[in-house]
C-alpha cells in the first residue's frame, strides 16, 4: 500500500469511530447533567467538601467555585514540586527551582500543559501522579463544566442559578473522564505503552556499551492526557518517544483520544437546549475546519521545501518513521486544533508553512473542535457573534436560541474574542521590545536567528494563551522572563474567558425564550453553518494576519 493511501485510510478510519461515538457519548453526556440521581460515589464526595448537592449557584457563585478550586490546585501543585526532595518516589530528584514550579503548576491547572523541562529526568512519580495527573482530570472537568453551564444557561428561561459547579466538576470526574481514562489505559497497554514503577534500568547494549532506560506509570498518565486533551508527556519527545507511542495504531488510538469528547460536546449541547440540528450544525463548523486544516498541512509538508525534500518524499525531518507524514499531520492538526498540544513529531522541523498551519490552528481559539469543555463554550461565543452580524445585516434584533442578544451579551463576546490575541501579541512584542529581555531571549533563548527564532517566540505565547502546551523546540522556555510572562499567559488565557463565558451564561439564562417568528435567523442550516465558518476565520485573519506575515508567512516565501 502507498503512502498516499495509508495517509487516506488512517483519516477515514478516525473519521468512522468518531462517527460512530458521536451519538452514543453525547448523548451519555447530556444524561449525565441532566439526571437528578447522584450516585453513592458522588454523595460521599459532597459530604466530604461540604456541598449539597441539590442545592443550584448563580454564575457568581460558580465562578468562585472554579476560580477557588484552581487557585487550590495551583498552590498544590507548586508546593509538591518545591517539596519534592521530601517526598517518596522522587526517585532522587531535587525540588524544582521555583520558576520552573510556578510554570508548570500554571501550566497543568490550566490544561495547557506546558513543559520548560525534560519531566522523565526532572520529576519522580509522586510528583507525576499526586500533581500533575490529578490536573489532567480535574482541569479536564472544570472546562466541561463551564461548557455546560454555558449551555444551561442558553436552554433555561428567566432563571437565576446555572447548576452546582461541584456537581458538575465530580460529575464530569466519576462519569465520563475516569471510566474514559481507565479503558484508554488499557488499550494503550495492550499497545506496548510502559506502565511500571521500576525507574531507572541500566543494560548492557548490543555494542557493549552501557544506557539507562527510564520507566514509570505511562499509560495511565498517557490516556487522560489524551482524553482530557491536556498533553504533557511523560517523556520529553512526548508521544513521539516509543514507551509512549509504540506504534502506528496506537497513534491512531491516541488521535481518537483527543476528539472524542470534543467532537461528541455539540451532542450533547444539542440534546440540551431540545434540538439536536443545532449540534449538528457546530460539529459541521468544527469538521470544516478541521478538514481545511489537515489538507493545508499535509501538502505543505508532502511537497516540502525544496528539491532535497521532495526528491525524499517530502520533509520528513523531525517526523518519526513508523508514523510518516500522513501520521505526523494528522497527529499535529488533531493536537493543535484540540487545547492537547501532544506531539508525535517535532512541530519546529516543520516547512515553514505546515509550522504556521499549526499556529493558525491555535490562533482560531481551538474550537475545532477545541479542548474538552473550552471548545464547545468557545464556538458557541463566536455563534452568538454570527447571529449578530447577521442581525445588522438584515436590521433585525439578533437571537440565539430565543435568547436576544442585546449590548450586554455582544459586550461580553467582544470581550472573549479579544483577550487571546492581547495576551499573545503583548507578550510576544514585550519579548522583543524591553532591551533586557531581548538580550535574554536573543542570547538564551533562541537558537534560530531570523524570521524562524521569532516564529518560535509567536507560538509559545500562542500555545500559552490558548492553552495549547505545545511549541517550537528550538526555543529555550525554562528562563526567568519565559517561566513568568508564560505562566502568566496560560492563567489569563484560561481564566479570563471563564468569568466572560459564566457572566454571559448568566446573562442568557436570566431571559425569557423569544418565540421563532419568519424574520429569526435558523441557526441549524446550511446557511448559518457557511456563516459561522466564515466569520471565525475573518476574526481571526484580522486579527494574526500581521504578525503571520512578519514570522513563518514571510519564511515560507523567503
Amino acid at each position: 500500500m502507498g503512502d498516499t493511501a495509508a495517509g487516506l485510510l488512517q483519516i477515514g478510519t478516525v473519521v468512522v469511530v468518531l462517527v460512530l461515538l458521536y451519538r452514543p457519548l453525547g448523548d451519555h453526556m447530556a444524561r449525565v447533567f441532566t439526571s437528578s440521581r447522584h450516585l453513592a460515589v458522588e454523595r460521599g464526595l459532597y459530604r466530604v467538601i461540604g456541598v449539597d448537592g441539590s442545592a443550584e449557584q448563580t454564575w457568581r457563585a460558580y465562578l468562585r467555585g472554579v476560580l477557588a478550586f484552581s487557585l487550590v490546585g495551583l498552590a498544590f501543585v507548586y508546593l509538591l514540586q518545591r517539596t519534592q526532595a521530601l517526598l517518596p518516589a522522587s526517585l532522587g530528584f531535587p525540588a524544582v527551582p521555583p520558576g520552573l514550579a510556578f510554570n508548570t503548576a500554571a501550566s497543568f491547572v490550566t490544561n495547557t500543559n506546558w513543559q520548560s523541562y525534560s519531566p522523565d529526568v526532572t520529576l519522580g512519580y509522586a510528583v507525576q501522579l499526586g500533581g500533575l495527573v490529578v490536573q489532567n482530570f480535574v482541569s479536564a472537568a472544570v472546562g466541561i463544566a463551564v461548557a455546560i453551564a454555558l449551555v444551561r444557561g442558553l436552554s433555561r428561561s428567566r432563571s437565576t442559578t446555572l447548576g452546582n459547579f461541584w456537581v458538575d466538576l465530580t460529575r464530569s470526574l466519576t462519569r465520563i473522564l475516569l471510566p474514559g481514562a481507565v479503558v484508554a489505559a488499557v488499550v494503550l497497554l495492550l499497545g506496548g505503552v510502559v506502565q511500571d514503577f521500576a525507574g531507572f534500568t541500566d543494560v548492557t547494549t548490543l555494542t557493549g556499551g552501557s544506557a539507562t532506560i527510564p520507566g514509570g506509570p505511562v499509560a495511565s498518565q498517557e490516556a487522560i492526557k489524551l482524553l482530557g486533551t491536556n498533553g504533557g508527556g511523560f517523556f520529553n519527545a512526548n508521544s513521539a518517544h516509543p514507551f509512549e507511542n509504540p506504534t502506528a495504531w496506537t497513534s491512531l488510538v491516541q488521535v481518537v483520544l483527543m476528539l472524542a469528547i470534543p467532537f461528541s460536546l455539540p451532542r450533547t449541547f444539542g440534546r440540551m437546549v431540545g434540538s439536536t440540528k443545532q449540534g449538528l450544525a457546530i460539529a459541521s463548523v468544527m469538521s470544516i475546519f478541521f478538514a481545511v486544516s489537515l489538507t493545508a498541512m499535509t501538502w505543505f509538508e508532502l511537497r516540502g521545501a525544496g528539491t532535497a525534500t521532495q526528491l525524499a518524499g517530502g520533509a520528513m525531518e523531525g517526523k518519526e518513521v513508523r508514523f510518516g507524514i500522513w501520521g505526523s499531520t494528522l497527529f499535529g492538526t488533531t493536537s493543535t486544533l484540540t487545547s492537547t498540544g501532544a506531539v508525535n513529531s517535532m512541530h519546529d522541523s516543520y516547512t515553514a508553512l505546515g509550522g504556521m498551519m499549526a499556529m493558525i490552528n491555535m490562533m482560531l481559539g481551538e474550537i475545532a473542535p477545541g479542548g474538552v469543555g473550552s471548545g464547545l463554550y468557545g464556538m458557541l461565543v463566536l455563534a452568538v457573534i454570527t447571529v449578530f452580524v447577521a442581525g445588522l445585516l438584515v436590521g433585525r434584533t439578533p437571537e440565539y436560541l430565543g435568547k436576544k442578544v442585546g449590548p450586554r451579551e455582544i459586550k461580553l463576546a467582544s470581550l472573549y474574542i479579544l483577550v487571546t490575541p492581547t495576551i499573545v501579541l503583548a507578550g510576544t512584542a514585550l519579548s522583543f521590545a524591553i532591551p533586557a529581555v531581548r538580550a535574554d531571549v536573543e542570547g538564551t533563548s533562541i537558537w534560530n536567528a531570523g524570521l524562524h527564532g521569532f516564529s518560535e517566540v509567536l507560538y509559545a505565547f500562542t500555545s500559552a494563551a490558548n492553552n495549547n502546551g505545545s511549541a517550537f523546540a528550538g526555543l529555550t522556555a525554562n528562563t526567568p522572563w519565559f517561566n513568568t510572562a508564560l505562566g502568566l499567559a496560560m492563567l489569563f488565557g484560561r481564566f479570563v474567558p471563564i468569568v466572560i463565558v459564566l457572566a454571559l451564561a448568566g446573562s442568557f439564562a436570566a431571559q425569557g425564550h423569544t418565540p421563532s417568528t419568519s424574520g429569526t435567523l435558523p441557526t441549524h442550516r446550511p446557511q448559518f453553518v457557511g456563516l459561522l465558518t466564515s466569520v471565525a476565520f475573518v476574526i481571526s485573519a484580522l486579527t494574526y494576519f500581521p504578525v503571520l506575515a512578519l514570522g513563518p508567512l514571510a519564511e515560507g516565501l523567503n
